[in-house]
């Protein structure tokens, strides 16, 4: 829980370097959940098109 909170602040405030490849290491991983790497790739995506 604590990654995904982290995670999630990092993309808020824009610090979305590399955070794609953490997400998906951390999520084959089985350190996030479907969901949290369902909304976390989804804000990263929203992020970084901005």
């Amino acid at each position: 829980m604590a990654l995904y909170r982290t995670c999630k602040r990092m993309i808020e405030r824009g610090q979305t370097a590399g955070m794609e490849k953490k997400l998906d290491i951390f999520y084959a991983a089985a350190k996030l959940t479907d969901e949290q790497y369902a909304e976390l790739t989804e804000m990263l995506t929203e992020k970084t098109s901005a």
